[in-house]
């Protein structure tokens, strides 16, 4: 089995071709930089991984080493989280998602033979914000930025349907592993001064980076598998919970929140990431079989922070 990875260099997409190589299957990485990609995948540590250089935003020659790979799995996507969301950060975080994807599936479309499934990432962004409502698979879309973001990406990615490739959705939750997210918070807590961001009130919807990774190779090779995925544990937790959990686990005071004012201004419009939260629960990811490794936060946390 060959699988071609965009995103592969990422926090999620790095853990992915560890698990692939310890499964035998080989890994095409496309990637924007292949110096980066050969540090993360030495040819020595990861013999069955093969490098390509691609340009997410456009075709072009790269599209066609997609052709003999047995699956896609595309994680491609400017970070939110970064910097300010000014009108031209929003244009590039729209258009590294939906025309990447769109040329990822014209690549399949073209392909011979076809890869027969094209795992693609989402985010529950799609759902809206609500400090009430519960979201699940089924759930209409929000209206806000990152809704808008994930309708339009969703929907390049459905269009891979109409090439006879079976698609499966994963809309990912808050990633928590050495890295990402919760690396930026591990800090504060660090210096005896960790808290709940904003109100603390806000849902925290999360799920274990190992899970993510089970999910994706599970929706690669189960061709049961098809449609949108919730990627979030079964107990999403509030911010405040998660803040004392991680004090807890820490030895550390969780007590001092970080004021919404300070976070607006260093990230503006993007604040609204942690400011804000939705309640999401894995109705159709449960319903696949699909068995949670750390179902609940504390054994997660615990996993991830005293290893």
């Amino acid at each position: 089995m060959k699988v071609a990875i965009a995103g592969a260099t990422g926090f999620v997409g790095s853990r992915l071709v560890e698990r692939l190589q310890v499964e035998g299957i080989k890994v095409l990485v496309l990637t924007r930089n292949t110096t980066y990609a050969q540090k993360v995948f030495p040819p020595t540590a990861f013999p069955d991984v093969e490098i390509v250089a691609y340009t997410p935003t456009a075709s072009g020659g790269w599209q066609s080493a997609i052709s003999g790979c047995d699956g896609v799995v595309n994680l491609a996507g400017e970070s939110i989280a970064e910097g300010r969301w000014t009108p031209e950060r929003k244009q590039e975080i729209l258009n590294s998602r939906k025309l990447a994807t769109q040329n990822i599936v014209d690549a399949i479309a073209n392909a011979d033979p076809k890869p027969s499934v094209l795992v693609n990432a989402s985010a529950i962004g799609y759902y809206g914000t609500s400090e009430t409502a519960t979201f699940d698979e089924t759930s209409s879309p929000g209206h806000d930025f990152l809704a808008q973001v994930c309708q339009a990406w969703e929907a390049e990615a459905t269009k891979v349907t109409d090439a006879g490739v079976r698609l499966v959705i994963v809309r990912l939750g808050i990633v928590l592993g050495n890295g990402g997210a919760l690396g930026k918070m591990i800090t504060p807590f660090k210096l005896f001064a960790g808290g709940p961001l904003g109100s603390g009130q806000q849902w925290f919807s999360w799920i274990d980076l190992d899970d993510v990774v089970n999910l994706i190779f599970l929706a690669l090779t189960k061709p049961e598998m098809q449609g949108v995925y919730n990627a979030t544990a079964p107990h999403p937790v509030r911010m405040a919970q998660l803040t004392q959990t991680m004090g807890k686990v820490m030895n550390r005071p969780s007590w001092l929140p970080v004021p919404a004012f300070a976070l607006e201004a260093l990230l503006g419009d993007g604040a609204m990431v942690v400011l804000e939260g939705q309640q999401v629960v894995p109705k159709r990811t449960l319903e696949s079989g699909f068995k949670y490794n750390y179902p609940n936060l504390e054994p997660a946390l615990v996993k991830i922070l005293k290893s």
